[in-house]
């Protein structure tokens, strides 16, 4: 009798402790997080994007909606009708319109 209760009394503090295991929140070390927030800083764009000399991968890269289809039109309009003379003139390429410019309006120049 007295091993059956011990037995039964060590799977149930097994039991409890595999639970408190389980179900503990993980915890993640601070200096992770301070690479991660390091390293998204480090690929931020901190320049603006000048609208006559990107190419379609760089434009598709830092603007934001922006796409491969929407940046070759782009690259395409420049092409065809010469450099633009300001940011409001993206309004003119098809697929662009007023949201995406005021989106990425301080991401733009035009040199």
């Amino acid at each position: 009798m007295r091993n059956g209760f011990f037995y039964s009394l060590v799977l149930a503090l097994l039991t409890s402790a595999s639970i408190g295991v389980i179900a503990a929140p993980s915890v993640v070390p601070h200096t992770e997080n301070a690479t991660m927030v390091s390293d998204a800083m480090a690929t931020a764009p901190s320049e603006k994007v000048d609208l006559n000399g990107a190419d379609a991968a760089t434009l598709q890269k830092q603007l934001s909606g922006v796409g491969e289809a929407k940046a070759k039109a782009i690259v395409a309009y420049r092409d065809a009708n010469g450099p633009f003379a300001s940011v409001d003139e993206l309004l003119e390429v098809k697929g662009i319109g007023k949201a995406i410019l005021d989106r990425n309006r301080d991401k733009l120049e035009v040199n």
